[in-house]
């Protein structure tokens, strides 16, 4: 697997072997960034990169590279993995509560802590990229300024 923007599809692996979820920090120590595609395959697809390979413009290495829906894809399906493990766990204890009624209180509190977890993830990813389509939109704004001004000049 290719690990420039142009690879579609394809598991995230390093040398210390498999990314899942949203990843923090490559193997090499560097922190995570996170980039839009401008390859021909995947036009502004969003992927998490490790900053050191980014800063050296490295291709098909070992560094972290996983695509942001891939990488939310894995956390929703880690939580709900750890959402049923805390349900069975309930399930299995002995306390003496109306079972039902207990169950459902326990079931709910962790739903709401997954949906929270997962709400939180989504809102950073969703933030960043509003935060990176504004700055494209002033900068596209700005150019159209400066040409209506040569248009004018001229």
């Amino acid at each position: 697997m290719s690990n420039i923007s142009g690879a579609s599809s394809g598991s995230s692996t390093t040398r210390r072997g498999r990314v899942v979820g949203v990843p923090t920090v490559c193997w090499c120590g560097a922190q995570i960034v996170g980039k839009i595609s401008k390859s021909d395959p995947n036009p502004y697809r969003r992927y998490f990169r490790c900053a050191f390979a980014v800063s050296n413009k490295l291709m098909d290495d070992n560094h972290v590279f996983k695509w942001v829906d891939e990488a939310l894809l894995n956390e929703v399906d880690r939580l709900s993995s750890e959402a049923k493990r805390l349900e069975q766990m309930v399930r299995e204890s002995e306390i003496v509560f109306d079972g039902a009624e207990y169950e459902k209180m326990v079931f709910d509190k962790v739903l709401m802590k997954v949906e929270e977890e997962v709400f939180e993830k989504v809102e950073s990813v969703v933030s960043e990229s509003k935060r990176y389509m504004k700055k494209r939109m002033i900068v596209g704004i700005v150019v159209c300024m400066i040409v209506v001004g040569l248009e004018n000049f001229i």
